[in-house]
């Protein structure tokens, strides 16, 4: 915590109290549940510029605090299915009516919707296998729908980002061509062209064979629904919403269930290094990142590809 945050505990300890007894569903929250998002709002929007702020001042700005929709955003965040439930069914007549505001056709707008929850549940995990969510940037200052609202258009400007650079490296292909053929003549065959596959990139790469096992193993133990998940995102490169539909739920369901599945993956390859090859947790992590290192790839992006093979293997096996 910093430190003027430190200095006003004791009035920050009262409005924490204050916000949840205000909302009319607190969710089982506690508050050592709420005291980190609070003090990071106050630290950003008021301790920043005013360290010497009265408490008066600092219980005044908890109390303008959003406090069903805070609480119904940090008990999602911590797994709470009921608050999932609720957040999907009190919202998502705003996410898809942002997204056709936005978007030129309606096949846009819902592939822009679909991937809001996506990025709300949080499909990216960072080095240590924590979820990355766009929850975490909400702070309670206004509405959740305002900022939900936000959030569409924002994915959207990425979105259209990076299909701009995409349309440029298009139209820009005689470079490429020319690139490749200068790197061809040269012998350097260190630089990696847009046209090798993932296959070609891992077996030059040598990517370590118990990594490779570990995978298979995690792969082979879960549950037929969550093999067929994988292999309809990774393999047929089916969208959230498809996969919903074939299952019969809602896209935000899908993403969660794609978000366990990845995380269940991840933690039983490290488990099976250190139980079956012997590696001890520092290995693991800094193997782990290197290899990802050297392929170029996040860890991330890494563990995708990963297993998008492990699933190619076991269909052709």
């Amino acid at each position: 915590m910093a430190q003027s945050a430190e200095k006003h505990s004791s009035a920050i300890t009262d409005a924490i109290a204050r916000l949840i007894s205000r909302a009319s569903d607190g969710r089982g929250l506690e508050p050592e549940d709420v005291r980190p998002r609070v003090e990071s709002a106050l630290q950003k929007y008021l301790l920043k510029d005013d360290s010497a702020a009265e408490r008066r001042e600092i219980g005044a700005f908890v109390d303008e605090l959003r406090a069903d929709d805070l609480c119904l955003i940090l008990a999602c965040e911590r797994g709470d299915e009921k608050a999932w439930e609720d957040l999907v069914a009190n919202f998502d007549s705003t996410v898809k009516s942002a997204a056709r505001k936005i978007s030129p056709n309606s096949e846009d707008a819902e592939d822009l919707a679909s991937s809001i929850w996506a990025e709300l549940y949080g499909l990216r995990q960072d080095a240590d296998g924590n979820k990355k969510s766009k929850l975490a940037y909400y702070s309670g200052r206004g509405s959740l729908a305002g900022w939900l609202r936000a959030v569409v258009s924002q994915m959207a400007i990425d979105q259209y980002r990076k299909q701009s650079k995409f349309v440029q490296i298009e139209e820009t292909r005689e470079f490429e061509n020319l690139a490749e053929e200068s790197s061809n003549n040269s012998g350097n065959s260190a630089v990696l062209h847009h046209n090798e596959s993932p296959e070609e990139l891992l077996s030059e790469k040598r990517t370590s064979d118990d990594v490779a096992s570990a995978l298979q193993t995690a792969i082979a133990g879960l549950e037929p629904e969550d093999r067929l998940i994988l292999k309809l995102y990774y393999f047929d490169d089916l969208k959230l919403k498809d996969i919903a539909a074939t299952f019969g739920y809602h896209e935000a369901t899908a993403s969660r269930k794609l978000v366990r599945v990845q995380s269940e993956i991840r933690k039983s390859v490290e488990r099976e290094l250190k139980k079956t090859h012997g590696w001890n947790d520092g290995e693991v992590k800094r193997h782990l990142a290197e290899t990802a290192a050297k392929l170029g790839f996040s860890l991330e992006k890494m563990f995708a590809v990963l297993i998008a093979l492990a699933l190619m293997q076991d269909l052709m096996g």
